[in-house]
């Protein structure tokens, strides 16, 4: 029998034996694959009023995913109801929403709760947490909050100021009507590139305000056609040959990120002619064309990007802001362009993500203190050193430059999975990496790092924390990974033994 989600306000249990906070593709994975594993004593809080995580809040026109259908979606749950070779927002929440019900675990979700913090107890070995809806115990604390939940505000003077409306890509005003209307969008990454061909059309006029042009290739999406949606739903084995044959092919593009970046230069070909096809004007072509190594920060697909920043009615700014009035933006030439709308899409928190700032480990110092001072950094990406029992989803150089997070989501997973087996077979309290292993670990990534296009390509991205190291990426091989984690290496870790504990 499906489970059905709770009613809102249900109260939390107590305590529980594995508490994970966020509903998003890494918190739900835990949850099926815990309750997979055998485990039910387990809840997932989340602040938002479903599963969906980042594809849930970002509902932003255009929102799409820029990795492939195929490769978006678990391995234990293939979707064969993709209408497109690349999916859009409310397609992939909707897929998020059926594996949710589908899979009998959201009576041990519970949703509109705020996390506040956790504190580790070493006398009572687990984690306190305080919620909005009151406090809980846990053994294991799995953060899967992720790396793209707190949107990221600019610095600019007069923004409180500025009378008309302004919201983040990632908070979009669903009642602000802006047909007709003067808006300006600060920001060029991943959401902007989506956002800005999607409303260029409707509004009066558009202003795009650029620090640095993105590198941006054709994206080749396309509608599956009725006989191929047939396939991957009667013919068995043939959407997961599908799956196999794109992730190979996206495998194939990680020398050119981490060994050989001078192959990057062979594919900006294609991104030059993206712009030439669709940019006469040659001044704001040269103002769309990238002064730094391909790949060398996130590498963006889109084919209406260029042919939007062309229409008469956008204009592509590169001269920096310097404030804003109640009614305009003023950039440092002393030009003055007024507005009715202010769009930020200046993405998030990636490196150093709020949620460090809560939790609090064996001596009493906060992740975020901990990160400040030695740097963002965990062991294979899941725990960090004086933190006992806490297990991070989407951890410290875990993220792609160019494939599915989804695969590095369900590895760290099993890894977890692994874990809390063997500390019940191992009569374990908890488990804590020993610095040696997590020294050595962000070493041997960093040793790595070096060669990569992310610390050779002649641009400062967000990959990289406030030491100037890139804590964000992985640079190996995905299935490296997925070896890496397969199983819990209990050797790497101090445990303490339990005195009866389930």
């Amino acid at each position: 029998m499906i489970a059905q989600q709770p009613p809102a306000g249900a109260a939390l249990p107590e305590r529980v034996a594995v508490l994970i906070v966020g509903a998003g593709f890494g918190g739900l994975a835990a949850a099926i694959k815990l309750a997979g594993s055998g485990e039910q004593d387990f809840l997932c809080i989340d602040r938002g009023a479903e599963v969906g995580g980042t594809w849930r809040d970002n509902t932003y026109p255009g929102a799409a995913c820029d990795v492939p259908s195929q490769l978006y979606s678990f391995s234990f749950a293939l979707n064969p109801d993709w209408s497109r070779s690349f999916s859009t927002q409310p397609e992939i929440q909707g897929y998020l929403r059926r594996v949710a019900r589908d899979s009998g675990v959201l009576d041990r979700f519970r949703f509109g709760v705020e996390f506040e913090g956790a504190s580790w107890d070493a006398d009572a070995e687990l984690w306190r947490v305080e919620t909005s809806a009151g406090p809980v115990t846990a053994r294991l604390l799995v953060s899967a909050a992720g790396a793209l939940s707190e949107p990221k505000l600019p610095d600019v003077a007069g923004l409180a100021a500025f009378e008309g409306a302004v919201f983040h890509s990632a908070q979009w005003d669903h009642g602000q009507d802006l047909t007709g209307k003067r808006v300006a969008v600060i920001g060029t990454g991943a959401s902007a590139i989506q956002i800005v061909p999607a409303i260029a059309g409707r509004v009066a006029r558009l202003d795009v305000y650029q620090r640095t042009a993105p590198w941006v290739l054709p994206r080749h999406d396309r509608a599956y056609r009725r006989l191929e949606k047939l396939a991957m739903r009667r013919i068995p084995g043939y959407q997961r040959v599908l799956r196999s044959l794109v992730y190979l092919a996206r495998e194939a593009t990680v020398p050119m990120f981490i060994a050989t970046p001078w192959i990057g230069s062979l594919v900006s070909r294609s991104a030059t002619r993206n712009i030439d096809r669709a940019i006469c004007d040659p001044v704001l072509r040269a103002k769309a064309q990238p002064h730094f190594a391909l790949g060398c920060k996130r590498v963006l697909v889109s084919s209406d990007w260029y042919p939007a920043l062309a229409r008469d009615n956008v204009e592509l700014i590169t001269e920096p802001i310097s404030h804003l009035t109640p009614d305009a933006i003023v950039t440092a030439d002393g030009t003055a362009r007024q507005i009715d709308v202010l769009i930020v899409a200046t993405g998030f928190q990636a490196t150093e993500q709020p949620i460090a700032e809560r939790i609090k480990g064996r001596t009493g110092q906060t992740l975020a203190q901990a990160w400040s001072e030695r740097g963002v950094q965990g062991y294979k990406g899941a725990t960090v050193h004086g933190f006992p029992n806490l297990f991070l989803v989407i951890g410290p150089n875990t993220g792609l430059g160019h494939s599915s997070m989804v695969y590095m989501i369900e590895s760290q997973v099993a890894y977890l999975v692994d874990a809390w087996r063997q500390l019940r077979r191992f009569r374990l309290a908890s488990v804590e990496p020993t610095a040696a292993a997590e020294a050595a670990w962000n070493a041997d990534v960093q040793r790595r790092m070096r060669r990569t296009v992310w610390s050779t390509g002649g641009c400062r991205s967000w990959y990289l924390d406030a030491h100037g190291r890139n804590v964000a990426l992985w640079p190996r091989p995905t299935y490296t990974f997925r070896r890496l984690t397969a199983s819990f290496d209990l050797d790497a870790y101090a445990s303490t033994p339990s005195d009866g504990a389930a």
